[in-house]
């Protein structure tokens, strides 16, 4: 049995990565679906290396779903304001 920490640990990455899925840009790839499989597929884990395991392997989803939200940001900016230099140089 998972001690009550990690138990909290694993709560709150699940409610993070359920609320990054929210935002998810292809609705086809249906995130909220695969996040509750994996964390279902892992529920009866009791050694605590292979818990630790599947927590690091949610944090690292985690990271990058944030790392694919910046891109995201910064490739709708980059269209907004195109590359383009002044006549002039500002002084």
């Amino acid at each position: 049995m998972a001690s009550t920490q990690t138990r909290l640990r694993v709560i709150a990455l699940y409610k993070e990565l359920h609320r990054l899925g929210r935002d998810y840009p292809d609705p086809a790839y249906n995130f909220h679906k695969k996040l509750r499989g994996l964390f279902e597929k892992n529920r009866n884990l009791t050694d605590p290396q292979e818990i630790e395991k599947a927590i690091r392997l949610g944090e690292y989803i985690r990271n990058e779903t944030l790392a694919l939200y910046s891109l995201r940001k910064y490739r709708h900016l980059k269209r907004m304001y195109p590359n383009e230099s002044p006549a002039e140089p500002l002084p």
